[in-house]
């Protein structure tokens, strides 16, 4: 649970670092001499230097340029973004090693405790490889948004994960003879239904696609963005702003339908977890709104990305609860 937590709070650190548009400060991945930001003024002066060859620097900085400090403060959130990432690292791998050595990983988990860390030290390539789209020889002056979906939705499946491994430790532990709890179609249903969402929500981040309307419900004042389908229909699903941010705000609503259902299923034998993902859901649409009305305001947007961690791991407790619903009664659950 705890590296739950800390899951959940990279995933708001790393959409405040792509809100303040951080993630080409530190241009080079460095596993250990990283841990520290720069000690001295050369060393500051040096780290931007680099930053000062990326795209990003050259196109966006404008005619003013960028001063040091600023560049600190981009910095700052890229360093305590991948700062975290180590944590998260350690905080798994030291405990999974003592319980390991004193054989008190119950039978059946030490594979999914290891696919997990194996998770956690992906989501670190993934990190760099997302990165290294927007730094050296490019014109690109933002991360590619495909790698930022990846990085992203790789760190909300470890949370779904994390948090269902919770939920089937804490029955082992007051039931020696506890199953794993199954997933029901009904429920990975569901979950599927999240996926697109977080997916759309993922490139229109990588995009600054929400910037592409400040008005609700209408887009501009348009039911339907005008749409360019020029390049192709795949191209256009994939990169137009206007579309994709209208996609997110209106498939929203069939994930909140989706997961409303989910949440009445369970109500009956996890009343926690049913109100849990109602609160999530609800809270998560109203910040949706509030991001797109306030002009992407950076701590409602990243609210908003803090209430779509939790809406990920109500929804993998209300999944869990499911699965023990259908378990224990098998004609009660679809």
């Amino acid at each position: 649970m705890v590296v739950a937590l800390l899951v959940v709070a990279i995933v708001v650190v790393g959409g405040i670092t792509r809100l303040t548009e951080s993630g080409l400060s530190i241009t080079e991945w460095n596993v250990v001499s990283g841990i520290l930001p720069p000690l001295t003024e050369a060393a500051w002066q040096a780290e931007f230097v680099k930053y000062q060859a990326t795209a990003e620097y050259r196109i966006e900085s404008g005619p003013a340029g960028m001063d040091l400090a600023a560049f600190k403060f981009i910095f700052f959130w890229e360093w305590f973004h991948r700062l975290l990432g180590r944590v998260i690292g350690l905080a798994f791998l030291l405990p999974l090693i003592v319980f390991a050595a004193r054989r008190a990983i119950p039978a059946g988990y030490g594979w999914r405790l290891i696919a997990m860390f194996g998770l956690i030290l992906g989501q670190g390539a993934l990190g760099w490889y997302m990165v290294s789209s927007g730094v050296g020889e490019t014109d690109l002056t933002d991360v590619s948004h495909f790698r930022l979906s990846a990085h992203l939705l790789t760190a909300l499946f470890l949370l779904g994960g994390l948090v269902w491994t919770v939920r089937d430790l804490r029955r082992l532990a007051s039931d020696p003879t506890a199953r794993p709890a199954p997933l029901t179609v009904g429920a990975g249903t569901a979950a599927a239904v999240l996926f697109v969402q977080l997916l759309l929500g993922a490139w229109v981040a990588g995009l600054n696609a929400g910037h592409a309307a400040n008005d609700w419900p209408l887009m501009n004042d348009r039911l339907v963005p005008e749409t360019s389908w020029t390049q192709g229909v795949i191209w256009t699903v994939t990169h137009d702003p206007f579309l994709l941010h209208f996609l997110h705000r209106w498939w929203a609503w069939v994930a909140v339908a989706a997961l409303v259902w989910l949440a009445r299923r369970v109500r009956g034998t996890d009343r926690f977890a049913s109100i849990a993902l109602n609160a999530a859901i609800g809270t998560m649409v109203l910040l949706g709104i509030a991001t797109v009305l306030s002009g992407v305001s950076l701590w409602i947007a990243a609210a908003h990305q803090l209430v779509g961690a939790l809406t990920v791991a109500a929804t993998a407790w209300a999944m869990h609860a499911h699965g023990l619903a259908k378990a224990r009664a098998p004609t009660a659950a679809v």
